[in-house]
Protein backbone atom coordinates (compact mmCIF):
# COMPACT_ATOMS: atom_id res chain seq x y z
CA UNK A 1 0.00 0.00 0.00
CA UNK A 2 1.38 3.40 -0.99
CA UNK A 3 2.07 6.07 1.63
CA UNK A 4 -0.40 8.90 2.10
CA UNK A 5 0.08 12.47 3.28
CA UNK A 6 -1.81 14.74 5.67
CA UNK A 7 -1.06 18.47 5.97
CA UNK A 8 -2.04 20.10 9.26
CA UNK A 9 -1.59 23.44 11.00
CA UNK A 10 -2.24 23.65 14.72
CA UNK A 11 0.02 26.30 16.18
CA UNK A 12 3.77 26.01 16.26
CA UNK A 13 4.98 23.32 13.89
CA UNK A 14 7.62 22.16 16.39
CA UNK A 15 4.82 20.79 18.60
CA UNK A 16 3.02 18.95 15.83
CA UNK A 17 6.22 17.55 14.39
CA UNK A 18 7.39 16.22 17.76
CA UNK A 19 4.09 14.43 18.36
CA UNK A 20 3.66 12.91 14.92
CA UNK A 21 7.26 11.67 14.89
CA UNK A 22 6.26 9.37 17.79
CA UNK A 23 3.03 8.08 16.22
CA UNK A 24 2.98 4.50 14.98
CA UNK A 25 2.63 4.29 11.20
CA UNK A 26 4.11 7.72 10.52
CA UNK A 27 7.01 7.48 8.11
CA UNK A 28 8.05 11.13 7.86
CA UNK A 29 7.11 14.52 9.30
CA UNK A 30 8.24 17.77 7.72
CA UNK A 31 7.66 21.25 9.12
CA UNK A 32 6.75 23.99 6.68
CA UNK A 33 4.32 26.63 5.53
CA UNK A 34 1.00 26.26 3.72
CA UNK A 35 -2.21 28.08 2.97
CA UNK A 36 -0.76 31.44 1.99
CA UNK A 37 -0.21 33.55 -1.08
CA UNK A 38 3.55 34.31 -1.04
CA UNK A 39 5.74 31.83 -2.94
CA UNK A 40 8.55 30.13 -1.01
CA UNK A 41 8.21 32.21 2.17
CA UNK A 42 10.84 32.44 4.88
CA UNK A 43 10.16 31.90 8.57
CA UNK A 44 10.51 35.63 9.18
CA UNK A 45 7.98 36.41 6.44
CA UNK A 46 5.48 33.89 7.83
CA UNK A 47 5.97 35.25 11.36
CA UNK A 48 5.02 38.71 10.10
CA UNK A 49 1.51 37.38 9.49
CA UNK A 50 1.45 38.99 6.03
CA UNK A 51 1.97 35.90 3.84
CA UNK A 52 -1.28 34.13 4.73
CA UNK A 53 0.64 30.94 5.51
CA UNK A 54 0.15 28.79 8.57
CA UNK A 55 2.97 26.92 10.23
CA UNK A 56 2.12 23.37 9.21
CA UNK A 57 3.43 19.84 9.08
CA UNK A 58 3.23 17.28 6.33
CA UNK A 59 2.75 13.85 7.83
CA UNK A 60 3.57 10.93 5.54
CA UNK A 61 2.03 7.75 6.90
CA UNK A 62 1.37 4.11 6.07
CA UNK A 63 -2.43 3.71 5.69
CA UNK A 64 -1.99 -0.01 6.38
CA UNK A 65 -0.91 0.92 9.92
CA UNK A 66 -2.81 4.15 10.63
CA UNK A 67 -5.70 5.75 8.80
CA UNK A 68 -6.38 9.41 8.03
CA UNK A 69 -9.14 9.62 10.61
CA UNK A 70 -6.74 8.57 13.39
CA UNK A 71 -4.21 11.15 12.18
CA UNK A 72 -6.99 13.74 12.57
CA UNK A 73 -8.08 12.41 15.96
CA UNK A 74 -4.52 12.90 17.22
CA UNK A 75 -4.55 16.42 15.72
CA UNK A 76 -7.66 17.36 17.70
CA UNK A 77 -6.15 16.13 20.97
CA UNK A 78 -2.85 18.01 20.71
CA UNK A 79 -4.00 21.55 20.00
CA UNK A 80 -6.93 23.84 20.76
CA UNK A 81 -9.16 23.92 17.68
CA UNK A 82 -11.45 26.52 19.27
CA UNK A 83 -9.14 29.55 19.26
CA UNK A 84 -8.92 31.59 16.09
CA UNK A 85 -5.37 32.49 15.08
CA UNK A 86 -3.89 31.44 18.40
CA UNK A 87 -2.39 28.52 20.30
CA UNK A 88 -1.48 29.45 23.85
CA UNK A 89 0.85 32.45 23.79
CA UNK A 90 1.46 32.08 20.03
CA UNK A 91 -0.88 34.54 18.32
CA UNK A 92 -1.37 35.38 14.65
CA UNK A 93 -2.89 33.78 11.57
CA UNK A 94 0.27 31.69 11.12
CA UNK A 95 -0.79 29.73 14.24
CA UNK A 96 -4.36 29.01 13.09
CA UNK A 97 -5.96 25.60 13.19
CA UNK A 98 -6.22 24.32 9.63
CA UNK A 99 -6.53 21.03 7.79
CA UNK A 100 -5.17 21.33 4.26
CA UNK A 101 -6.68 18.50 2.27
CA UNK A 102 -5.08 16.58 -0.58
CA UNK A 103 -8.31 15.24 -2.10
CA UNK A 104 -12.08 15.13 -1.70
CA UNK A 105 -11.96 12.08 0.60
CA UNK A 106 -9.73 13.95 3.05
CA UNK A 107 -12.00 16.99 2.87
CA UNK A 108 -15.07 14.88 3.66
CA UNK A 109 -13.28 13.08 6.51
CA UNK A 110 -12.09 16.37 8.03
CA UNK A 111 -15.53 17.97 7.86
CA UNK A 112 -17.13 14.81 9.29
CA UNK A 113 -14.84 14.66 12.33
CA UNK A 114 -15.34 18.37 13.01
CA UNK A 115 -19.11 17.88 12.86
CA UNK A 116 -18.94 14.83 15.15
CA UNK A 117 -16.76 16.63 17.71
CA UNK A 118 -19.11 19.62 17.60
CA UNK A 119 -22.22 17.48 18.08
CA UNK A 120 -20.53 15.64 20.94
CA UNK A 121 -19.57 18.98 22.51
CA UNK A 122 -16.03 17.67 22.83
CA UNK A 123 -14.82 21.23 23.47
CA UNK A 124 -16.29 24.03 25.56
CA UNK A 125 -16.29 26.38 22.55
CA UNK A 126 -17.07 25.86 18.84
CA UNK A 127 -14.35 24.42 16.62
CA UNK A 128 -12.89 27.06 14.29
CA UNK A 129 -10.52 24.77 12.36
CA UNK A 130 -10.42 25.67 8.68
CA UNK A 131 -10.68 22.93 6.08
CA UNK A 132 -9.33 23.91 2.68
CA UNK A 133 -7.55 22.30 -0.24
CA UNK A 134 -3.77 22.30 -0.11
CA UNK A 135 -2.37 24.40 -2.91
CA UNK A 136 1.31 24.19 -2.03
CA UNK A 137 3.48 23.16 0.90
CA UNK A 138 6.81 24.88 1.39
CA UNK A 139 9.31 23.06 3.62
CA UNK A 140 10.63 25.21 6.47
CA UNK A 141 14.28 25.99 6.84
CA UNK A 142 16.53 23.09 7.88
CA UNK A 143 16.94 24.35 11.45
CA UNK A 144 13.19 23.90 12.03
CA UNK A 145 13.22 20.22 11.07
CA UNK A 146 13.34 17.78 14.01
CA UNK A 147 13.59 20.86 16.21
CA UNK A 148 12.42 19.35 19.47
CA UNK A 149 14.53 16.25 19.00
CA UNK A 150 17.63 18.43 18.57
CA UNK A 151 16.68 21.10 21.18
CA UNK A 152 14.70 19.43 24.00
CA UNK A 153 16.12 21.77 26.65
CA UNK A 154 15.38 24.99 24.77
CA UNK A 155 12.95 27.01 26.99
CA UNK A 156 10.06 27.02 24.47
CA UNK A 157 10.44 23.28 23.97
CA UNK A 158 10.43 22.66 27.72
CA UNK A 159 7.43 24.93 28.35
CA UNK A 160 5.25 24.18 25.31
CA UNK A 161 6.37 21.15 23.29
CA UNK A 162 7.17 18.81 26.18
CA UNK A 163 3.72 19.15 27.85
CA UNK A 164 2.01 18.44 24.51
CA UNK A 165 4.16 15.35 24.08
CA UNK A 166 3.28 14.17 27.59
CA UNK A 167 -0.43 14.64 26.90
CA UNK A 168 -0.13 12.80 23.58
CA UNK A 169 1.86 9.90 25.09
CA UNK A 170 -0.70 9.46 27.86
CA UNK A 171 -3.77 9.55 25.61
CA UNK A 172 -2.29 7.60 22.68
CA UNK A 173 -0.04 5.12 24.52
CA UNK A 174 -1.31 2.22 22.40
CA UNK A 175 -0.32 4.10 19.21
CA UNK A 176 3.23 5.08 20.15
CA UNK A 177 5.97 4.07 17.78
CA UNK A 178 8.01 1.21 19.19
CA UNK A 179 11.69 2.21 19.11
Amino acid sequence: MASETATLGGGCFWCLEAVYRELEGVEKVESGYAGGHVPDPSYEQVCSGKTGHAEAVQVTYDPGVIDYRTVLEVFFTIHDPTTKDRQGADAGSQYRSVILTHDEAQEQAAKAIIQELGEAQAFDDPIVTEVKPLERFYPAEAYHQEYYERNPDQPYCMAVVRPKLRKFRKKWVERLRVP
